[in-house]
This record gives structure tokens, C-alpha cells and sequence, in this order.
């Protein structure tokens, strides 16, 4: 097992909102990273527009949300026009930044074993650390739970 990140790992990736994001240049803001498999998949989908939703929660909390997959600008920009989604998506299609995260790991669906993103959100404070980590996330009602946390930093 390794030891759970207590430091966010920095990273520059190319955003729907145009100019690309480094991490590290947020600060002081908390950031909120939620890493997902694939654009238009069900739960992926969910948790996008659940996000989107209460996008404007987070912001007046300070905090700036990005939804992170390997899948190209090109299919999240699709993604974004087909849902309505106003929560910035960042392309990790090298999977660099899922990997120094940890979320690039192997995954069992139908008998069959493979590699992929493990859904997982990040809640970072103003100063790089990871706050809360939540592995293996369930849909349902997340978005709300890290807006919640959120508020007590």
C-alpha cells in the first residue's frame, strides 16, 4: 500500500476554458479536482452535472473546480455542449497527472480486469495540501459532500 499524498502533485494541463491550468498557480484558492473515466458515461455524466450545478457554490467559497479524464479536449468540449456543463474539464491524455494522483489503476468490470481512472476526488487548500481525499467515489450526492468540506477549511 503506499502512503496517501499530503502534498497536491503539480501539474500543467490544457482546459475547455482555453489557456492551459497549472495547480500550482491557483494558490491561494483551494482547488477541487474530481478525476472520472470517460466523457458521456453515466456516471461520469452525473457527477459532471452535479458539479456544474453547484458550480456557483464553490466559486463564492473561493474554491475553483475541475473535472480531469484522459479524454481529448475535442470529446470534452462534445461532452461539455452535449450535458450543459460549466465546470471546466482538463485533458490528462498522456495520464501523467491520474498517475502522480494515483486514480490510474487497474479496475475489474464484467470478469474482465483492465486499467483505468478509479473515481476520485481531491479537496486541496490554499496552500497545495491535500485536505480530503475520497477514493472510489460513489455519485450520488458527492458533489454536495465536497462542498461541505469545502466550507470547513
Amino acid at each position: 500500500m503506499t502512503e496517501p499524498l499530503k502534498t497536491a502533485p503539480d501539474f500543467t494541463l490544457p482546459s475547455t476554458h482555453g489557456a492551459d491550468v497549472t495547480l500550482s498557480g491557483l494558490r491561494p484558492a483551494p482547488v477541487v479536482l474530481f478525476f472520472y473515466p470517460r466523457d458521456n458515461t453515466s456516471g461520469c455524466t452525473k457527477e459532471s452535472i452535479a458539479f456544474s450545478e453547484l458550480l456557483p457554490e464553490f466559486e463564492a467559497a473561493g474554491a475553483q473546480v475541475f473535472g480531469i479524464s484522459k479524454d481529448s479536449l475535442t470529446s470534452h468540449d462534445k461532452f461539455i455542449a452535449k450535458q450543459n456543463l460549466t465546470v471546466p474539464l482538463l485533458s490528462d491524455e498522456h495520464g501523467t497527472t491520474c498517475e502522480d494522483f494515483g486514480v490510474w489503476a487497474e479496475k475489474k468490470m464484467y470478469g474482465k480486469t483492465f486499467m483505468g481512472i478509479v473515481r476520485s476526488t481531491f479537496l486541496i487548500d490554499g496552500d497545495g495540501n491535500i485536505a480530503r481525499h475520497w477514493p472510489k467515489v460513489k455519485v450520488d450526492g458527492h458533489a454536495a459532500e465536497v462542498l461541505e468540506a469545502l466550507k470547513t477549511l
